[in-house]
């Protein structure tokens, strides 16, 4: 039998992690976000596809040009986190596949399907992208995923040759407590699941 997280590791990572909206000015380091992806890449997707692409933005200039994108209440948090991720998916992410997955021929179960490439990337690089989130709250960062933005404005920017796409958006760095909100209710067990 496997050993549970402690208590202290399911605060971080669940209990007690927010989604920030206001950010210290702490600077997050490469080596951090390399570490980030490192345990990113280890969660599981369909045949292993791992279709997410990610772009830290870490810079004023490259966190402008995300700017006109962005509806006007998202500015200031991305101005001011240390980084912001683009999380996005990649359309041509089965031709890793004979890589990722050389236990068959996977390559050629999404070969000229595009409705099968797009739902396969969208759902797995949404997998990746709260990986994402619970990898960086493990390593003591805070998150602050988002949608509010126009993707085509963000795909045309920063995935110009149309063979990434945008999925969300998400800030990292250390968050300022003096921006939270009392925690938003959540639903209860028999409100949300079933047991068969």
């Amino acid at each position: 039998m496997k050993t549970p997280l402690s208590a202290e590791a399911l605060d971080l990572v669940f209990r007690q992690a927010r989604t920030y909206h206001g950010w210290l000015p702490d600077p997050v380091e490469p080596k951090l976000l390399q570490d980030l992806y490192d345990l990113v890449k280890l969660g599981p997707t369909s045949a292993n596809c791992s279709p997410a692409r990610l772009v830290f933005l870490t810079t004023p200039a490259a966190k402008q040009r995300l700017l006109p994108a962005l509806m006007p209440g998202n500015v200031p948090q991305v101005q001011q986190a240390p980084v912001t991720a683009i999380v996005a998916w990649d359309n041509e992410f089965h031709e890793k596949l004979p890589r990722l997955f050389p236990y068959a021929d996977a390559r050629a179960w999404f070969t000229g399907n595009a409705k099968l490439i797009h739902d396969t990337a969208f759902r797995n690089s949404s997998l990746e992208g709260a990986y994402l989130i619970l990898a960086a709250r493990s390593l003591g960062l805070d998150t602050g995923p988002m949608s509010g933005f126009d993707p085509a404005k963000l795909d045309a920017e920063f995935f110009p040759n149309g063979k990434w796409n945008s999925n969300f958006i998400c800030n990292l760095g250390y968050g300022d407590p003096s921006s939270l909100h009392p925690r938003a209710p959540r639903l209860e067990f028999d409100e949300a699941c079933q047991i068969l």
